[in-house]
């Protein structure tokens, strides 16, 4: 019994992992490109021209608009799964162990904030924002 309840534990945790990862990466590929110092250091080493980079900054947008589209019909479900996940480890967890989780919880926020991986624009209000 204690076995497959460590499993599940573990499973998880791993599922909590995985998560984290796929959110961070997919805010790195589909966050907010608006002209950003990365997207003008891209322009400056391409030495694209006028012209090009307002050429670019329109596809550009135009693409995020569209992932902000597709990622608001998806966003809610995403979100029902995170929360389930996290209510199903709280459950299984002691109060001292989920005291722990929670701070722990807290630093990942504070880190991501600082690191600037935190800053996701709502997919919803970002595709709202496109029409």
């Amino acid at each position: 019994m204690q076995r497959s309840k460590q499993q599940a534990l573990m499973f998880l945790l791993g599922a909590l992992l995985v998560g984290a990862i796929l959110g961070f990466s997919a805010n790195r590929v589909f966050g907010d490109d608006a002209p950003t110092p990365g997207r003008q250091a891209m322009y400056d080493d391409l030495q694209l021209t006028a012209a090009q980079r307002a050429a670019m900054d329109s596809l550009l947008d135009q693409r995020h608009c569209q992932i902000s589209r597709t990622l608001a019909t998806v966003e809610p479900k995403l979100d029902s799964i995170r929360a389930s996940a996290r209510a199903q480890m709280d459950r299984m967890l002691t109060p001292d162990q989920r005291t722990r989780l929670e701070a722990r919880r807290a630093r990942w926020r504070k880190e991501s904030r600082k690191d600037g991986r935190h800053d996701r624009t709502d997919p919803v209000k970002a595709a709202e924002a496109c029409k």
